[in-house]
């Protein structure tokens, strides 16, 4: 049986984009992705926060308020469809614009939702992963770093890649090599009492889980955690590994080509608190 998906355009129900649209033209525009236990919209203001930065850095006129209202609204219809779980993705788009780069001095954003639900129980803890590295490596971008913004295809491309390799993920470097992430999560080394993951001052997605990784749930285990320039020697050398977005939570890694990690006590103390804070 196929998952059961709704789509709303500024609000209304709507299954086409109309044309032409500059998120679809250049990737101008910025996305959110929000798990919903029983409808519930798990840390929308964190989501809502890095949105606003994102708006902000794009110079997009206002429409976070008219977001959160959209985001409400496609969430309650989630919980009267009985949907234990589902995926939401909030994309704000430029909208409308004449041909050629420059944004129209008067922009009108769209708002597209889509509320998708999911056959998988998000309480539990996956299994661990393996990884491969990828080929492709980050571009350097300090105005665009950490936010999330349209422009994908460094991932698509290293997406395809795993895909032929038949890992469960892949590590991502630098024009440096160094560390950045995975495809779809933001990566932690365990160090002793050290939880480490890599800065992201140049590229890469400021994940919501790694903001409460590093800011709240590490510390409430006794441990240090902290954002640093790190590179493959460090994760070969490190006691465990493991990655997070917002859909998994946190997922331990098992191995990365000859190096492999068979305990994973950290990932699972801070999957456990995350756990308790669901709904």
């Amino acid at each position: 049986m196929s998952a059961q998906t709704a789509t709303w355009l500024d609000g209304a129900p709507t299954s086409a984009l109309p044309l032409p649209d500059r998120g679809l033209d250049f990737g101008d525009g910025l996305f959110e992705t929000l798990l919903l236990c029983r409808g519930a919209p798990l840390y929308a203001d964190i989501h809502l926060r890095r949105l606003q930065r994102g708006l902000q850095a794009l110079a997009f006129p206002e429409c976070l308020a008219t977001a959160r209202q959209q985001l409400e609204v496609a969430a309650n219809v989630a919980r009267d469809r009985g949907w234990p779980w589902a995926v939401l993705r909030l994309t704000v788009s430029r909208g409308p614009g004449p041909r050629g780069y420059t944004p129209p001095e008067s922009s009108q954003p769209r708002i597209i939702i889509t509320a998708t639900e999911l056959d998988r129980d998000c309480s539990q803890m996956s299994g661990p992963a393996s990884l491969s590295l990828a080929t492709l490596r980050w571009p350097l971008q300090p105005a665009l770093a950490g936010l999330k913004h349209l422009n994908r295809l460094e991932q698509v491309l290293a997406a395809a890649e795993r895909r032929d390799r038949g890992t469960d993920e892949a590590i991502m470097l630098d024009q440096q090599g160094q560390l950045v992430s995975v495809i779809a999560g933001n990566l932690f080394l365990v160090q002793g009492k050290r939880v480490l993951t890599p800065a992201l001052d140049t590229c890469g997605i400021a994940g919501t889980r790694r903001q409460l990784v590093l800011e709240q749930w590490a510390a409430r285990l006794g441990l240090q955690a902290q954002a640093s320039t790190l590179g493959l020697q460090d994760l070969a050398s490190a006691d465990e590994v493991f990655f997070s977005n917002s859909l998994l939570g946190l997922r331990p890694v098992a191995s990365f080509g000859e190096h492999q990690w068979h305990s994973h006590p950290t990932c699972q103390a801070l999957f456990d608190l995350y756990r308790d804070e669901l709904p």
